[in-house]
């Protein structure tokens, strides 16, 4: 098995992990509610490392490509998870109104969760496009041959 795809595997598991750890406290947080939302995040974001980590192989990037892929998506996973339980512990508000309901931290706090989902959401979305990048269709894989020009008669 490719190492990093064993990798991506392990982490998913671990996070996965995390994620049912998470749920067991949920309601010792300042933010039920988020804790919650971090317990989601754990087991969502694992399973979706399992899910790449057996696909991984059908990504056809260049090198520093599939690379900073691999970083992009371990950072934004880890990250959601961490970002979310923190919130869920300061019982913040910042981007999470409806999880939040009634709650909001000191300005710092707010600050920091605010910036820490904002860098989870930009890692993933490039994460994903990324990897759709690398999923896509190349020639003499099966597809079928790009039609150029017009046909003459």
């Amino acid at each position: 098995m490719d190492d990093a795809r064993r990798r991506l595997i392990w982490h998913g598991m671990f996070l996965f992990l995390l994620g049912l750890l998470t749920g067991f406290i949920e309601l010792q947080f300042t933010n039920p509610r988020m804790g919650l939302a971090a317990h989601l995040e754990g087991v969502m974001n694992g399973t979706f490392l399992v899910a790449v980590g057996a696909i991984w192989t059908e990504v056809a990037l260049p090198k520093p490509a599939k690379t900073a892929t691999y970083w992009l998506l371990l950072y934004g996973t880890y990250m959601n998870w961490a970002v979310t339980t923190l919130a869920a512990i300061m019982g913040t508000a910042a981007l999470s109104p409806i999880s939040a309901a009634g709650h909001s931290g000191l300005p710092w706090q707010e600050s920091l969760v605010t910036a820490g989902f904002m860098s989870v959401g930009v890692a993933i979305v490039a994460a994903a496009v990324l990897l759709l990048v690398g999923l896509r269709r190349r020639r003499g894989d099966g597809a079928m041959p790009a039609k150029v020009g017009v046909h003459a008669k």
